[in-house]
C-alpha cells in the first residue's frame, strides 16, 4: 500500500501548480453534493466515492505543499506561496467535512432526521430521475443536450450498465435506464424530468452544437 501512496504522490507533484489547484477546486465543488446524494439515496458506492475524493484531496495537498517548497528561493515568493497554501487547506477542508458527512452512514436512518431538513430549507436540492427509453435525450451526450444551460440542474452522478461515472465529462453520452443524479431547484428538476420520462420532446434548437 506505502508503495502505490508514494506513486500516487509522485505523479501528483508533476503537475503544475496551476493543475494542482484546478483539480483541488473541481473535487470540491462537486464533493459535498456527493456526500449529501449518498446520504439521501443511502448509497454506499457513492460514499466509498468521497472517501476516495478526500484521499486524492490529501495527496493534491501534499504535492503542491512540496511544489511550493521547491519554488520557494525568497522571502517575497514564501509570502506569495502561503496564499496558494491557504487555498490548498480550504479546499481539503471543503473535503474532511464531506468525509465527516457520509459516515453518518452508521447511524440507522431514523437517526438522521435533520437530513431531510436540512434539505427542505436548502434553495438547490440533490434529485434523482432515471432515464426512459422514449426520451430524446437517449444516445446524447451532456455536452450536445446543454442539461444544465437548459434546466438549471447540474449532473453530479449517472448511474448506467457499467456503474457509476462521478462528475461526468460533457462527452459522456446519456444511455436508456440510466440513473441520474443532479443538484438545481424543483422547477429545474420539473423541468428536467419531462424530457428524461419522454414525456416531452427535447427540441433540436435546445440541443447545443458546440458541446
Amino acid at each position: 500500500m506505502a508503495e502505490s501512496d508514494d506513486y500516487i504522490n509522485l505523479n501528483k507533484i508533476d503537475m503544475s501548480l496551476k493543475e494542482l489547484l484546478t483539480e483541488m477546486k473541481d473535487i470540491s465543488e462537486v464533493i459535498v453534493d456527493l456526500a449529501y446524494a449518498a446520504l439521501m439515496f443511502d448509497s454506499e458506492d457513492i460514499a466509498q466515492e468521497v472517501e476516495d475524493l478526500e484521499e486524492e484531496m490529501d495527496d493534491l495537498k501534499y504535492a503542491i505543499r512540496i511544489k511550493a517548497m521547491m519554488a520557494a528561493r525568497t522571502k517575497d515568493d514564501a509570502m506569495q506561496l502561503s496564499g496558494l497554501l491557504q487555498i490548498a487547506n480550504a479546499a481539503e477542508n471543503i473535503a474532511n467535512a464531506a468525509a465527516d458527512m457520509v459516515r453518518l452512514q452508521e447511524f440507522p436512518l431514523e437517526q438522521r432526521p435533520f437530513l431531510s431538513f436540512i434539505l427542505k430549507e436548502s434553495e438547490e436540492k440533490i434529485r434523482m430521475t432515471q432515464l426512459s427509453s422514449d426520451s430524446d435525450m437517449v444516445n446524447h451526450t451532456i455536452g450536445e443536450l446543454a442539461i444544465e444551460s437548459n434546466t438549471g440542474m447540474r449532473i453530479i452522478a449517472i448511474k448506467g450498465r457499467q456503474g457509476w461515472i462521478y462528475d461526468p465529462e460533457p462527452d459522456i453520452k446519456l444511455r436508456a435506464h440510466d440513473s441520474i443524479i443532479v443538484r438545481g431547484t424543483e422547477d429545474g428538476f420539473r423541468e428536467l424530468v419531462k424530457y428524461t420520462s419522454g414525456k416531452e420532446a427535447w427540441e433540436p434548437e435546445e440541443v447545443a452544437t458546440d458541446g
